[in-house]
């Protein structure tokens, strides 16, 4: 039996302090200690059974006949099913059909589920799971983006952005270039795996522990495939280990399918999915091939673009509707196009459905025309900062190519502040003197901006409500529909909770995550937690602080201006009432001191006939200047410096939005430098484990790293305590180490070319831009001695 240490860490008795300042995370304590209790650590009860499932080993084929017999005589095996054994609903598509819970006749990717095992230990059920004699009659199968264009094979319509006459502006414009890139894709890897644990309950229902991002589409779903209502399954999530957005649709089908056999069987039954099998069988991020054809005129301005994103969504639409739309809103990032195209296209694939990854679609988007700020810039002999500074977006170039206004020009003087703070004018000149004397090793610099849309593009999805209970003794009791996966959710919204009743942050209990406490919850993602959940939880304390003003003003005869909340206590008049003292006065005078709160965001809309509209409440903002080193013999390189210079509003928790912040830009380096998906020309994923898959250490880390927020910069919408997001924007910062690599191969040709350089930039490929890069010098006459012109 599983015990508890006799004296576990706690942390201090009292923590103060509310709103605004750097409160540490509140698992932080339980993390270090190996307390914090993951659904693997839950106390398995008595007659717990195992689930596994038997995938697909080809990527495209109808199954011509399968035979369980072997599957089903496994000693341990209690029960196998195929989607003939699902009472209710066989799709568990999230928004659009086409994710079958288990595959019928046909088989659409490598490792698809055809059929699950429950058993007595999870050895038994993957080792019975690979028994099965399954036939298939082989169809042609389509795996990357260019083919799927080719057949013009899409997972959802194509879609359009226009404003004004992108043709003649470009035909027009005196400088115009065109080029294309493909961007990789990237894998989850969250440190604790998909994981669920479903019990069965009275009546035919269920109560599901799940390691998701979206508690309520798990309810949905599960009631779905076995055919109850919705109210019969209960979902609970207390902490995942790690999602950023793989966790936001792809845990729903190991629920579906656990529900499934403990349907089946009657007893619980818990499935957790090995490193491989986890990497094999979901989803990742959508690797891109897009193109450019942009117009400038001699300082570089644009004129016009022409902009192409194609996203490889896999055999489903999931969610790449919503995610190469996002792609679409991004492909300007923080420059203004002028006359402009975007189209988008999602490519249907014969592999594994992919997903929301932090960022969804935005930072594939934005790559594209960082490329072209740089190509700009090498084409004309300029500084590829300067090209930016001049695109970026300012009073009266104001207007996205999809009709949003941006209200708060924060990016120019963010800008501004970060090039002196980095000393970028300085260190590009050395850099440039230092690449003149040395012919192999080669430094590159480059600062990049962010501008990052917040809310989700789906107007639906942004609402969210909260539960808090005050009880007698002045403690807090909070839920919202928010799930805490480490981005430091719980302890912000206690901080909002706790700062609208001026009390200590150690009265706030905040509870796990159930969808009978807080129903209908939007998942958390979209940079969307602490903005939506926040303020239902500010809605709910409001409503409560409401009728303690109400009852103070009938008991004690004052006026509602004379009732104060402050330091724990409440002001009435000229009396002072300890919290607890004046809560346990209003509960004697039955004073409900329990509320719900909601919020849904406002002036959001998009057409999307017509390619226009508002689909974000702000934008958040932030820029990155990195060195990197480069040996251009074998194409090795190091980050040897960051600076990050991030507008977060007025931050609700410093502490926690710089570990965001560093967070960020470390995974959107490794996206990418060095996380690399390899698939067989048969669609079959060979990086399935850390041996063959490289996610940054620690050692890939800038040695000298420096983040600062802006300061003086509240949001001017609504939000939170004027707070800005801060849990996706920062991931694009790694931008600027993939901009500064191709400005150190640049070096070798005069910086009077762009080097070819696809994501992510393993060593091999910088090699690669390293080749190209010297013959296209020799053929030009370059030699490498001259540094790129300053305007």
């Amino acid at each position: 039996m599983r015990k508890l240490p006799d004296n576990p860490l706690k942390p201090p008795a009292t923590v103060r302090g509310t709103a605004g300042l750097g409160i540490a995370h509140d698992s932080a304590w339980k993390h270090v200690s190996g307390q914090a209790r993951y659904i693997d650590d839950l106390i398995e009860s008595e007659g717990l059974l195992h689930a596994a499932v038997g995938q697909s080993t080809v990527a495209h084929a109808r199954i011509k006949s399968m035979d369980l017999s072997a599957v089903r005589d496994f000693p341990g095996v209690v029960a196998v099913i195929t989607v003939d054994d699902v009472p209710g609903h066989t799709d568990i598509g999230p928004v659009f059909p086409g994710d079958p819970v288990l595959a019928g006749e046909l088989v659409e990717y490598v490792g698809q589920p055809i059929f699950a095992v429950a058993a007595t230990s999870l050895r038994a059920a993957r080792q019975a799971a690979k028994l099965a004699r399954v036939d298939y009659e082989p169809l042609e199968g389509v795996f990357t983006a260019e083919a799927a264009l080719e057949k013009q094979l899409f997972v959802r319509p194509s879609h359009t952005q226009l404003r004004g006459e992108p043709d003649k502006a470009l035909a027009e414009a005196p400088h115009r270039l065109q080029a294309e890139m493909h961007v990789g894709g990237q894998e989850h890897f969250y440190l604790e795996g998909q994981v669920c644990l479903v019990e069965p309950t009275e009546d035919a229902g269920v109560f599901v522990h799940t390691s998701s991002q979206h508690p309520s589409e798990v309810q949905k779903l599960v009631a779905e495939v076995l055919g109850l209502q919705i109210h019969e399954v209960q979902v609970e999530v207390r902490r995942m280990g790690g999602g950023f957005g793989g966790k936001e649709t792809q845990a729903a089908p190991l629920a579906c399918i656990s529900a499934l056999l403990a349907r089946a069987t009657g007893y619980p039954v818990k499935y957790r999915m090995a490193r491989p099998d986890d990497m094999v069988g979901t989803g990742k991020r959508h690797d891109f091939y897009n193109t450019y054809d942009i117009g400038f005129d001699d300082d570089g301005t644009l004129k016009g673009a022409d902009i192409m994103v194609a996203g490889r969504c896999g055999f489903s639409p999931d969610l790449s509707d919503a995610i190469v739309d996002r792609a679409m809103f991004h492909s300007d990032n923080a420059y203004y196009l002028n006359q402009a195209r975007v189209v988008g296209h999602r490519c249907k694939t014969h592999t594994v459905s992919n997903t929301a990854f932090r960022g969804f679609g935005g930072p594939q988007g934005m790559m594209i025309i960082e490329r072209a700020m740089d190509d700009i810039a090498r084409h004309l002999g300029l500084d590829p900062l300067d090209v930016r500074k001049r695109n970026v977006y300012g009073p009266g170039r104001d207007t996205t190519h999809y009709g949003q206004t941006v209200e708060q020009h924060v990016l120019p003087e963010l800008i501004e502040q970060l090039e002196a703070t980095s000393d970028y004018r300085q260190r590009r000149e050395e850099i440039a003197e230092y690449n003149r004397k040395s012919p192999v090793v080669k430094r590159g610099l480059a600062l990049t901006p962010v501008k990052f849309g917040i809310s989700f593009t789906a107007k639906h999805l942004n609402q969210a409500g909260a539960l808090v209970h005050v009880y007698t003794d002045g403690s807090i009791h909070l839920n919202h529909g928010g799930t805490e996966m480490g981005q430091g959710l719980y302890i912000k919204v206690a901080q909002v909770v706790a700062a609208a009743f001026q009390v200590d942050l150690d009265r706030i209990k905040v509870s796990a995550t159930r969808t009978d406490k807080v129903p209908n919850t939007s998942p958390t993602a979209a940079s969307s937690g602490t903005d939506l959940n926040g303020m239902a939880a500010l809605d709910a304390c409001e409503k409560i602080k409401q009728r303690l003003v109400d009852f103070a003003v009938t008991t004690y005869g004052v006026n509602a201006g004379d009732v104060e909340f402050a330091n724990n206590q409440v002001r009435v008049g000229g009396q002072t009432f300890d919290w607890a003292e004046f809560v346990q006065q209003a509960y004697m005078s039955r004073v409900s001191l329990s509320s719900t709160g909601f919020y849904a965001t406002p002036k959001i809309y998009y057409d999307h006939e017509n390619g226009n509209g508002r689909p974000f409440l702000y934008y958040a903002n932030g820029a990155a200047c990195s060195e990197v080193v480069v040996d251009t013999l074998t194409g090795e390189y190091r980050v040897m410096r960051t600076d990050i210079l991030h507008d977060v509003g007025q931050s609700l928790n410093p502490a926690i939005d710089i570990g965001q912040i560093e967070g960020g830009f470390i995974q959107g380096m490794g996206w990418l430098t060095m996380e690399e998906l390899v698939y067989s020309d048969q669609g079959q994923l060979m990086t399935t484990g850390p041996a063959t898959y490289k996610i940054p250490a620690v050692s890939d880390a800038p040695p000298d790293f420096r983040v600062s927020l802006l300061a003086h910069s509240p949001n001017r919408e609504a939000t939170v305590f004027r707070s800005k997001a801060v849990g996706e924007p920062p991931l694009m910062l790694g931008i600027s180490v993939w901009s500064a690599l191709r400005d150190a191969v640049a070096s070798l040709a005069d910086y009077a070319y762009s080097p070819p350089l696809d994501t992510p930039a393993t060593p091999e490929r910088v090699l690669g831009a390293v080749t190209a890069t010297r013959e296209w010098a020799a053929k030009a006459g370059k030699t490498g001695g001259d540094a790129c012109k300053s305007a």
